[in-house]
């Protein structure tokens, strides 16, 4: 492999918390130094003053492969991740059938084998992610399961929960929870209030995120299971998510970038695109979460991409698909939080990059020597219109459409071999 120097480049490290303008040297697809002069024979990149990153590392993105390649193949989804920024995906198990089984995991790796970015999977906790019989742990794990989550079908059988929960315990295996009440939430489509009364949407409220949280965290106290909660996005569950970890227990918490960046009010005429899960909350609830990822109680930043196509969204409100495409507007709309001052780039790779790699065991996320040479240059301020029509994925059910934004991804590299470039 070639040997890559990029000069001129404001280096964003989020471990060392810096901004600073500098150089950066790759060799063997790993980074050798930073601030050195170029070595004989590299190649150099001029990055024109422009911010080079570590590649986000995005923690529960769906693929629709097995069961729903119509909606998202991993030839889509490697490729709109690699326009996006992303260079490592963690694949969520909600498929057709779920990946519950080392069979099932292993077609999917096999699938995902030639993508241009990385991507890991997480398996189903319970078998047909039911929420009453557990996974076979071990094999998944030896099979390269990262991680075990149900995603959004939240069990109520607790002593079912608790034995996966127990044996994962034994392996080290890290579980991922949805905290939510499943019967307050059940059919809810909006965040109880008034905008929702007045919309006559079925809602929940904000305290069945609460409910399930307190549950887990319980359950994470008696099993001592690391824990990782996937979608933090009300204020009413930021204290019991502190006292956990003022309490020692091995939790951390993530949140989606439609939560940071978007309420309720955006819903406006009905419009599906913004229908999420889980639904997208006030206007106080927003400012809470953002400022719960600039203290750190809130680790991890996450873009939950979920393909739906369009004979699913183009519905009621209240039966559309749930969800929003996301691994290229992941970034521009992290931009949105920078340039209202609420976080600065180093704080929010930190929580894109830094910090989901360091939960899940990975080497990515960072700009130190030795590290994989993830990276992607990027200029914060570049202004555009978004047209979901030249999104790379499949399906472009995004609430972004029309949007203007800030923030354009120009190259991205995955162990030192450049997988996209923007046009000019």
């Amino acid at each position: 492999m070639t040997t890559i120097h990029f000069t001129n480049a404001r280096l964003i490290d989020p471990e060392g918390g810096t901004d600073s303008l500098g150089s950066l040297t790759v060799k063997d697809g790993v980074i050798l130094s930073l601030g050195e002069k170029a070595p004989k024979a590299a190649q150099v990149v001029e990055c024109g003053g422009k911010c080079l990153a570590p590649g986000m590392v995005d923690l529960g993105v769906k693929i629709g492969e097995p069961g729903e390649r119509h909606r998202e193949s991993f030839g889509s989804a490697s490729a709109a991740a690699a326009a996006g920024g992303v260079t490592t995906i963690i694949a969520r198990p909600d498929t057709h059938p779920a990946i519950d089984t080392p069979e099932t995991l292993e077609f999917v790796t096999r699938r995902a084998a030639e993508a241009p970015v990385r991507i890991r999977h997480m398996a189903a906790l319970t078998k047909g992610r039911d929420g009453r019989e557990m996974t076979e742990i071990g094999f998944l794990r030896d099979a390269g399961a990262i991680a075990f989550t149900d995603v959004f079908k939240v069990s109520t059988d607790a002593k079912a929960i608790t034995r996966a929960m127990s044996y994962a315990r034994s392996l080290g295996a890290l579980v991922v929870g949805h905290p939510q009440d499943p019967a307050l939430s059940s059919g809810a489509a909006a965040t109880s209030g008034k905008f929702a009364s007045l919309r006559g949407i079925p809602a929940v409220s904000p305290m069945a995120e609460r409910m399930g949280l307190e549950r887990d965290l319980a359950l994470v106290e008696m099993t001592g299971v690391r824990y990782h909660a996937d979608q933090i996005t009300t204020a009413k569950s930021l204290p019991a998510l502190a006292r956990a970890k003022a309490a020692g227990l091995d939790v951390t918490a993530g949140t989606s970038i439609h939560h940071l960046t978007l309420n309720e009010f955006d819903v406006g005429d009905y419009r599906t695109f913004f229908k999420v899960t889980p639904p997208l909350r006030s206007e106080q609830d927003r400012l809470a979460i953002v400022a719960a990822v600039a203290d750190g109680t809130i680790d991890v930043i996450s873009s939950f991409h979920t393909p739906a196509d369009e004979e699913s969204k183009r519905l009621p409100f209240e039966e559309a698909a749930p969800g929003a495409v996301a691994l290229q507007t992941f970034l521009p709309a992290a931009m949105r939080l920078y340039h209202a001052g609420h976080l600065d780039l180093p704080s929010l790779f930190r929580a894109m990059a830094l910090n989901p790699a360091n939960r899940l065991g990975l080497p990515q996320g960072r700009l130190t020597p030795g590290a994989p040479a993830d990276l992607i240059l990027f200029d914060p301020d570049a202004p555009f219109l978004m047209d979901r029509f030249k999104l790379l994925s499949k399906s472009k059910n995004t609430p972004f459409d029309g949007a203007r934004m800030e923030g354009k991804v120009l190259a991205t590299w995955v162990g030192g071999t450049r997988v996209f470039a923007a046009e000019e």
